[in-house]
């Protein structure tokens, strides 16, 4: 079996939340690349990647290079393949626009694994099947007023949702008062059953994430996620060390060797995965590998489509974050039930395009 063929799309994809039915923005898109890669057997694999933002259309052709690289290869045997793609590439490497696009080939081709032996991505990877816990991440976001953000604890806990993400570092100069306040609401929304988890997106000086992290003591967070710089490692040993809240980072990291310094230097209490900038399912997996060298749970950024398939086969996976960012491209997708995703059985990544969504959204 060889690769053949290629298709690759520019979406601009709904910015909208579904989860629980909070503010979209009409006149907004999100834009993705999605990579569906053929062979001569009649096999699609389906690959996505974005996080360009106005780059976009640089990382479609990045896409679409790599994927012409590929023709007359193997997809089972994908290590000639990123070798050919690295040499090509040159020095452009190794983070960046280059990772991003690897990104979705490395997916596809995984999908592409399956859907030839048949099997779902999680039993490939040596999953059991149990379902895998996930948290609802996008319904509670800073610039949402306090109204929207309550209403959407009510939904989420009423829709069954055991753990959920919210924003902090609110717009406008640093008030800690007001962080507070917000939190404080939010907790008594939710009650004290509810995993509570709470993203600053890197906003916050080192002394800011220490205050409020002593500040927010109170509300029993399941994790403070990226509080200051990702890079930022001498500020990421006093953060994690001077307040008492655990800390989850690494969505912003490139590429496995990108971990090496943060679990050396700057353990957090989570390690955080984006599948994108990790560079596709391999080098993901093989990142997890190294935090469980490390005793470090990992939880997911992102494509929970994706992710739900590598939580669940490694033995350090804790939750994935349910961000449905992509589900708009696909005609059905595990959608959480009482706070889990459950394992469906259909090869590979178990996603079919919806070839309607595609033409409306395609840019």
């Amino acid at each position: 079996m060889v690769i053949t063929g290629f298709e690759v799309l520019l979406l601009g994809l709904p910015v909208n939340e579904p989860l629980a039915g909070g503010p979209s923005r009409p006149n907004a898109s999100r834009p993705t690349v999605l990579l569906l890669l053929r062979t001569d057997e009649g096999v699609e694999g389906i690959g996505f990647t974005f996080l360009g933002a106005g780059l976009s259309r640089a990382l479609k052709v990045a896409v679409e290079d790599m994927a012409e690289m590929c023709l007359g290869h193997d997809p089972l045997d994908p290590a000639p393949l990123f070798e050919k793609i690295s040499a090509l590439a040159g020095g452009s490497g190794p983070a960046g626009i280059f990772t991003l696009a690897q990104a979705a080939l490395d997916i596809a081709l995984w999908d592409s694994k399956g859907k030839v032996a048949g099997q779902p991505l999680w039993r490939l990877l040596g999953a059991k099947g149990t379902p895998v816990p996930a948290y609802a991440s996008g319904a509670m976001m800073r610039d949402f007023d306090l109204d929207i953000v309550l209403r959407a604890c009510r939904r989420l806990t009423d829709d069954g949702h055991r753990q959920v993400k919210m924003q902090l570092a609110l717009p406008g100069a640093y008030d800690r008062d007001r962080e507070v306040d917000r939190i404080r609401r939010v907790r008594e929304a939710l009650g004290e059953d509810v995993e509570l988890m709470c993203d600053v997106n890197q906003r916050w000086t080192v002394q800011q994430a220490i205050e409020m992290g002593h500040a927010m003591a109170e509300f029993n967070l399941c994790w403070l996620e990226d509080p200051i710089a990702h890079d930022d490692l001498r500020g990421q040993v006093a953060v994690n060390g001077g307040q008492p809240v655990p800390v989850a980072t690494g969505e912003f990291i490139y590429r496995l060797n990108g971990f090496d310094p943060l679990l050396n230097t700057a353990p957090p209490d989570y390690v955080m995965i984006d599948p994108f900038r990790a560079g596709g399912i391999t080098p993901w997996l093989a990142i997890a590998e190294l935090a469980q060298v490390h005793g470090k749970p990992v939880v997911s950024h992102l494509a929970p489509e994706v992710q739900l398939h590598l939580v669940a086969a490694i033995p350090n996976g804790r939750t994935v974050e349910y961000m449905p960012w992509s589900i708009a491209m696909f005609r059905e997708v595990p959608w959480p039930r009482d706070g889990y995703l459950h394992l469906g059985e259909a090869p590979g990544l178990g996603l079919d395009i919806d070839v309607t969504a595609v033409k409306r959204y395609r840019l």
